[in-house]
């Protein structure tokens, strides 16, 4: 836009020039005269003083005291050309865009026209009497008017119509300083007519001046400097802990250097992205340079060197790269935390009269940079901590607490018509993946579970890790529902094979769900719910579940239980139940099941599925199954001093088989009781042998060796195949209740229950059929030629007084070479 100013005062100029160069009947002064104020034009234009008063800084430059001098001896041709020569002299090398030298040239050139025209006017000045002083203050005050009008014309344009006010400041200081040097020029030319030694006087005071002026500046310059460093550090002080440090240190750099662009280059820290301190000023920033830039920036950080570079200083392709980027000059200063080079400080483009950056300006960098280092390590290392704070080290996902900072500020800004949702994802054998293959393929499996789960959340949802193999996502949905198929889709995620190492494991996940408000409004009581909600779809066919009352009333009630199982099992409160198991080919009693109750004095009759759970969660599960296989023991003692034979079974949790000292306490107890081993049948859940078949093998094996009976209990429930099963030390296979009820009326039932007899027979393996309850049922296994039945048909399970009085009330006495037998009467 200054455009619209220059080009109509460059017109302006020219018609000045002409106008005056008619007028004049002298057109070109002495060539002597004309270098002499074509110097002093020169060096009136390149010196700039600068006095600071009350804290403001002005510019005064010395342009009218020649200017008073070359209207009184020059002509107007003379006049005009030395002006406007030395003006783009001095302009083209202090760098300034196009426009703007052309602007400046075309205001001087007006200005210098109009004032010469003026004094023109009244020529010949043959004495320098009051009349010549008012007519050179008229030439210079035209001069400066014109320049002032051009260069309110531009301000205009680009900033808008200015106030009284703004136009207050920005005329009368140029007023008052172009008065000032006039009377200094009258002066001057008051002296140099009384005698032309004057000069000489004047060139002594000049000096004088000079000097004087240097120390001045020279110490205004320091004062200003050691105000602006206390200032900065100040700042730098109250904002590196609040996330401002970057933005303040470097417009503080800036305004101080006066530089165009201002850089804080601080390189990523390992895992800590998030504290990462950079900023720009301008939306430019500071450059964005090829190579050999980036080199020189290495060089500042890597050696520790202080890059000072400048169209005469530097390399020649830099400064080439300089200028296709419209830059002046680049200064780069280290920052350093001891030994250690942390990034640097850059400032580029010298703005003002100066041209260029100096070696002052160079140390004054390094100075700010030896304190901005101090403060920006103390705010990485704050950063720093924060993060580790609101973090998780392994898999960089936010924490516990920084989930339940995001999920109250999520509750809060909640839109009518959705919900807060908290999806809890707990990784299934992870404790299996850590003791089989280690801790490292441990914890790549989380950081790759981290992942997953990172990259197909939405962009909105928070994903955190909460605990050891527990990971929670939060984010806003249209309601529960959405809430439950977003689960399940991020579980079909994580059920992908995950390549750990030369492995590829299968891991699966259980997810629990919460909603606000449904469910709750605090962070904390939310994600306790989808905790509860977890466990629950730990056993759910689709390990989705979402959160419901009664699952919070489930599992409050065994939290109370742990502290009673323990008193119980101190004081025997728990009692063994026997199911009996029969022989199908002859109806005789073979063996029990053993099975524990527990009758509460508060509770009732507790769920054996609530109170092994609680045992497992607890730590008390070794001594439920020691309680349950010593009474088992001791019972099955007593039937073969009776001459009555009957093997026990006895569940046992995976976990168990984890136990390394598991199988000596089994030999112990049976040599404690004298009972033969393959009296005792250990009964393990299809899911405990078949997907975990390495680590239990061990103690199958020493459980086999000591001739324990092993039965996969469940069968058919899993995904084992009785080929893979016949690689494991077991003798027994129990149907699961399912396939058994059902075979009476679905044929497909019944094809699973032939095919799972006829292949253990031809493996060599005993068939035991659960939940037999009807003589349907009873027929059709003894057909297909089942071994053993179990179920309600024959009895449930009963303590061991009931169940004496069953066995003698179903039995009678039939001779046989071998002594008196029992056999079942009938069966109801």
């Amino acid at each position: 836009m200054a455009w619209y100013v220059t080009a109509p005062l460059a017109v302006l100029a020219l018609l000045l020039t002409i106008v005056a160069g008619a007028r004049s009947g002298q057109l070109v002064s002495s060539w002597q005269l004309t270098l002499l104020y074509l110097g002093l034009f020169v060096a009136a234009e390149a010196t700039v003083l600068e006095f600071e008063i009350r804290r403001h800084a002005f510019l005064v430059s010395v342009t009218e005291v020649p200017l008073v001098l070359a209207l009184f001896y020059l002509s107007p041709v003379t006049i005009i050309a030395t002006r406007v020569v030395a003006a783009a002299i001095v302009q083209s090398r202090r760098g300034n865009p196009a426009v703007k030298l052309w602007f400046n040239l075309a205001s001087f050139t007006a200005a210098t026209a109009a004032a010469a025209l003026v004094v023109d006017v009244f020529r010949p000045l043959t004495n320098v009497g009051p009349r010549t002083w008012l007519v050179l203050l008229g030439g210079v005050a035209v001069s400066v008017l014109v320049t002032l009008a051009a260069v309110l014309g531009v301000i205009t344009l680009v900033q808008g119509r200015l106030g009284q006010g703004d136009f207050g400041r920005t005329a009368i200081p140029g007023l008052v300083v172009a008065g000032v040097n006039a009377t200094v020029g009258l002066v001057v030319l008051l002296a140099l007519r009384v005698s032309a030694w004057a000069v000489v006087l004047l060139s002594g005071l000049g000096l004088v001046l000079f000097v004087v002026y240097r120390a001045y500046a020279q110490f205004v310059r320091q004062h200003r400097s050691l105000t602006e460093i206390y200032e900065l550090t100040r700042a730098i002080g109250e904002t590196r802990y609040d996330g401002r440090l970057a933005d303040v240190l470097v417009g503080r750099v800036r305004e101080l250097l006066h530089a165009e662009y201002a850089t804080l280059w601080l390189p990523a820290h390992g895992r800590y992205p998030e504290t990462l301190l950079s900023a720009r000023v301008d939306d430019r920033g500071l450059l964005d340079l090829p190579a050999t830039p980036d080199a020189v920036r290495r060089r500042a950080t890597e050696t520790g060197a202080t890059v000072l570079v400048t169209p005469k200083v530097g390399e020649e392709s830099l400064r080439e790269e300089l200028r296709e980027h419209g830059v002046k000059d680049v200064i780069v200063a280290p920052l350093r935390s001891g030994s250690a080079v942390i990034g640097c400080l850059e400032v580029a483009g010298r703005l003002g009269d100066r041209m260029h950056f100096s070696a002052d300006d160079v140390r004054l960098l390094e100075t700010v940079a030896a304190h901005a280092a101090v403060a920006v390590e103390n705010a990485r290392l704050v950063d720093r901590l924060r993060f580790d704070a609101y973090h998780d080290a392994l898999t960089g996902l936010p924490n516990r607490r920084r989930m339940l900072g995001a999920l109250e500020e999520a509750v809060k800004v909640r839109a009518p018509g959705e919900v807060v949702a908290v999806l809890q994802f707990d990784v299934a054998g992870l404790r299996d993946v850590n003791e089989s293959l280690g801790h490292v393929a441990g914890d790549k499996l989380l950081a790759e579970v981290a992942r997953r789960l990172r990259g197909q959340a939405p962009p909105a949802a928070l994903v955190a890790r909460i605990g050891g193999d527990e990971f929670a996502v939060t984010l806003r949905l249209p309601g529960a529902d959405a809430a439950v198929a977003m689960a399940s889709e991020l579980r079909s995620a994580l059920q992908d094979p995950m390549p750990i190492g030369s492995l590829t494991l299968d891991v699966d996940t259980a997810v629990g769900v919460a909603v606000h408000p449904d469910h709750g409004s605090e962070p904390a009581t939310l994600l306790q719910r989808a905790d509860v909600a977890t466990y629950a779809a730990k056993s759910a066919s689709s390990a989705v579940q979402l959160f419901n009352h009664a699952l919070e009333s489930r599992s409050v009630r065994r939290l109370g239980l742990a502290g009673d199982l323990r008193r119980a099992l101190d004081n025997d409160e728990l009692e063994v139940y026997f199911q009996p198991q029969v022989r199908l080919c002859d109806r005789r009693l073979v063996g029990v099941e053993c099975l524990a109750r527990w009758d509460h004095p508060a509770h009732g009759s507790v769920s054996p599925e609530d109170f092994v759970a609680v045992a497992e969660h607890t730590g008390q599960l070794s001594r439920l199954t020691e309680f349950v296989m010593t009474e088992g023991l001791r019972r099955c003692r007593q039937w073969m001093d009776a001459g009555r034979p009957l093997s026990v079974a006895i569940n046992l949790s995976p976990r168990t088989l984890l136990d390394p000292e598991f199988p000596d306490r089994v030999e112990e107890m049976l040599r404690r009781h004298g009972v033969d081993a393959h009296l005792l049948t250990l009964e393990i859940t299809e899911d405990g042998v078949i997907g975990e078949t390495d680590r239990p093998m061990p103690a199958l094996r020493r459980l086999h060796a000591l001739g324990v009976r092993l039965a996969v209990d469940d069968f058919g429930t899993g995904y084992s195949s009785l080929s893979y099963l016949r690689r494991l030390p077991v003798q027994e296979v129990k149907i699961d209740r399912t396939f058994v009820q059902g075979m009476a009326t679905d044929q497909g039932d019944l094809a699973i229950v032939r095919a799972v007899v006829d292949l253990s027979r031809h493996f060599g393996l005993t068939v035991v059929a659960e939940g037999v309850e009807s003589e349907l049922t009873l027929t059709l296994l003894d057909e297909i030629g089942c071994d053993i039945g179990q179920g309600f048909l024959f009895s449930r399970p009963l303590p061991y007084d009931r169940l004496e009085a069953w066995f003698s009330a179903q039995t009678e006495a039939e001779p046989t070479p071998g002594g008196e037998v029992r056999r079942l009467r009938a069966v109801t």
